[in-house]
């Protein structure tokens, strides 16, 4: 059977130059044959496929690859391998993934398609995802690569604090965007799995620019200085209530939903600072709101938040979202609106989506609706609870 070398690969990127990823691939590919290696990544919007022009073997610098009407955007959209025959042999595109989170798309060209050709090229693409993970900590040349414009400092600022867009496990998953991909000030997110729990944020800064970026790094500093030493969501809460009061005397504020699933029972905990209430999502359709009193926004209150508490059922999934998904404004004024956001994450999750792609085809919804450039940031956080681990 056709087999990738895995050892070669890693013995080669250890001492690589950050941009030899071709060679480590050719390398990598062996008794492969496989030829005219071509690296995509989706840019920070999630709609187009930049080819990585450094990382190619063919004469001509490829095109860029829109995500939703390419051989490539199958790819990176459905997550499984794509083909078609040429002269020159059949052309491959495997999805890029760097952990969980879908990244791009690797292109190659093999003698044929059988299947064990096929999942060799699958593992060079995970090979690919790896490579550039570990990488992009010491070179900056994936980063602008996914830029298909200018990015403002605010955004640049945010889009270094976000996690992965995409982590998944057997039991849980959570996928969140941002927009305006290249201009977004005021919304992050963040989440952990520390074993037995998923920890999961969203934060909405007042304002827009460099001002409201700077609000939201110091919430989400905070947050995870509390996440990180165990801390239950109360003090959490109350702590990132206070930081913002006597850094900003109430000058500043944010708001946002903490919140903490128990993988092992589907029991979700969770504060509101200010913010619009989750939706539960049960069976392909919305079935309401978890809602809870909340506190005013952290920054503008000193007092002692309550938590709720909601259990779910194998699944289930939760929506989390900034008050920009639903008043985006299409031009005659009409907002998008909850009932909109219901329905459409209601069919979407009918229609058995991966969490990724549900929180792609919303925004892009939002964006479609607004048609002209966001006022509000708009961020959307999907988590889904498929169940408790199987026993051994």
């Amino acid at each position: 059977m056709t087999r990738i070398d895995m050892g070669l690969a890693l013995r080669m990127a250890r001492n690589a130059d950050p941009a030899a990823v071709p060679a480590v691939l050719a390398a990598a590919a062996g008794e492969l044959g496989a030829t005219d290696f071509v690296v995509y990544l989706v840019d920070f919007g999630q709609s187009v496929l930049e080819p990585l022009p450094d990382f190619h073997t063919h004469a001509d610098l490829p095109t860029s690859e829109e995500v939703t009407t390419t051989m490539a955007g199958r790819a990176f959209l459905s997550q499984r391998p794509v083909t078609a025959v040429r002269d020159e042999g059949t052309r491959v595109w495997v999805p890029v993934v760097e952990g969980s989170d879908r990244t791009g798309v690797l292109a190659v060209t093999v003698d044929d398609a059988e299947d064990a050709t096929v999942a060799a090229c699958e593992e060079l693409g995970l090979l690919t995802g790896y490579l550039i993970a570990t990488q992009s900590r010491c070179t900056d040349l994936y980063n602008l690569h996914r830029r298909r414009r200018a990015m403002t400092l605010a955004a640049s600022l945010q889009w270094d604090l976000l996690p992965p867009l995409v982590v998944k496990s057997r039991n849980v998953a959570v996928a969140g965007l941002i927009e305006p991909a290249y201009e977004v000030g005021g919304d992050c997110f963040d989440y952990a799995v520390n074993g037995p729990v998923l920890d999961v944020a969203i934060i909405d800064a007042m304002g827009h620019g460099l001002a409201s970026a700077s609000v939201a790094g110091l919430a989400l500093g905070s947050y995870r200085h509390d996440r990180r030493q165990g801390k239950p969501l109360t003090a959490i809460h109350d702590n990132l209530a206070a930081v913002l009061t006597d850094q900003y005397g109430g000058a500043a504020f944010a708001s946002g939903l903490l919140v903490r699933l128990e993988i092992g029972t589907g029991v979700v905990t969770w504060t509101n600072a200010g913010h619009p209430a989750p939706l539960l999502i049960r069976g392909g359709r919305v079935i309401g709101e978890l809602e809870h009193e909340p506190t005013p926004p952290w920054g503008l209150f000193e007092g002692a938040p309550t938590e709720a508490t909601e259990t779910l059922e194998p699944g289930d999934t939760v929506l989390l979202y900034t008050d920009g998904v639903v008043e985006a404004r299409a031009k005659d004024g009409t907002e998008f609106g909850l009932d909109r956001l219901a329905d459409l994450v209601g069919q979407q999750a009918s229609d058995q989506l991966e969490p990724e792609e549900i929180v792609r085809r919303v925004v892009r919804s939002v964006l479609e609706h607004q048609q002209d450039d966001l006022a509000d940031d708009a961020t959307v956080v999907l988590v889904q609870w498929q169940g408790p681990p199987a026993r051994t």
